[in-house]
């Protein structure tokens, strides 16, 4: 009885294991074969060995430019979205009129913030024509128009701004963790005279961990796969600042057919995300705790 339920149950989920092996699974262990060859889909591929990885790693200027774009907005996007969206999901955790018209609002950039339209709307707010340029000579007279999104020194944190714009997800999380913690436990910290940074840095930052360490996790997953925004709003540029690793993974595959050497920049990509992510992970018994004491 128990191997017919067992197989029932398999059964069920079938259609999920087909497609996750045949648009997943094969897709991979074809990238990682194409890895080792040189392949521009016109041709059979052509064994090399490592010869793509020891072009990526000696003679290739423009995968290290990429490697500093991705990094820098990991390092700097992810944390300042992560701050931003537990400061409003603090605030949000109070008694406010219309609460849930305030989290609607705040969620709603990201669920069109990562589509084409808003990349678009971005690059035009940012522009020449731009309306920051129109706000700043309405409100202090800069008559000077800049294209912030081609200036070498902004044009990376316009990109910033608009991944801290998309905390609406995090927010949430945390949102839902701040109602969890027992509130007689703030309430027995006030008869003790503990101030507001007291009570966050020794309760609210301990029991939200968990919850920090999940955003923190997804947040550097989605930060090393960012995209759309580099490729729609500045098209990597000026001078390769926003060439993100994906973007350039992107033009080598698909517009100078070296889908070897994409492939191989893929699972590069791939190791470098799980040696991040090992680490975090790592890191987390050091400053993750539970209720049930356990880390």
């Amino acid at each position: 009885m128990r191997k017919y339920e067992t197989l029932q149950g398999y059964l069920y989920i079938s259609p999920w294991l087909i497609g996750f092996a045949l648009f997943t699974m094969a897709p991979m262990f074809v990238s990682l074969y194409l890895a080792f060859t040189r392949y521009d889909i016109l041709s059979s591929p052509q064994w090399i060995g490592f010869g793509n990885f020891k072009t990526m790693f000696t003679a290739d200027e423009r995968y290290w430019s990429a490697w500093k774009a991705t990094l820098t907005f990991v390092f700097v996007a992810i944390p300042l979205r992560l701050a931003f969206a537990l400061a409003v999901a603090m605030l949000l955790n109070t008694k406010l009129k219309l609460l849930g018209l305030f989290r609607a609002t705040f969620y709603l950039p990201t669920l069109i913030g990562g589509s084409v339209a808003v990349a678009i709307m971005w690059r035009q707010l940012f522009g020449t024509n731009g309306a920051l340029n129109s706000v700043l000579a309405a409100m202090f007279g800069v008559t000077e128009k800049v294209s912030w999104i081609t200036q070498p020194s902004t044009a990376m944190w316009t990109l910033i701004l608009l991944a801290v714009w998309q905390f609406g997800s995090a927010m949430l999380i945390f949102l839902a963790g701040l109602k969890q913690i027992p509130a007689s436990l703030y309430e027995a910290a006030d008869i003790d005279g503990a101030g507001r940074w007291h009570k966050f840095r020794k309760i609210t930052l301990p029991l939200l961990s968990p919850v920090l360490f999940f955003n923190l996790i997804m947040g550097i997953i989605n930060g090393f796969k960012v995209f759309t925004e580099g490729l729609i709003v500045t098209n990597g540029g000026p001078f390769d600042k926003t060439l993100f690793y994906v973007l350039y993974v992107y033009e080598k595959s698909f517009r100078y057919y070296e889908m070897g050497y994409g492939s191989a920049m893929a699972w590069v990509l791939l190791l470098t995300t799980a040696a991040f992510t090992l680490i975090v992970f790592a890191t987390s018994r050091s400053w993750v705790f539970y209720e049930s004491g356990r880390r």
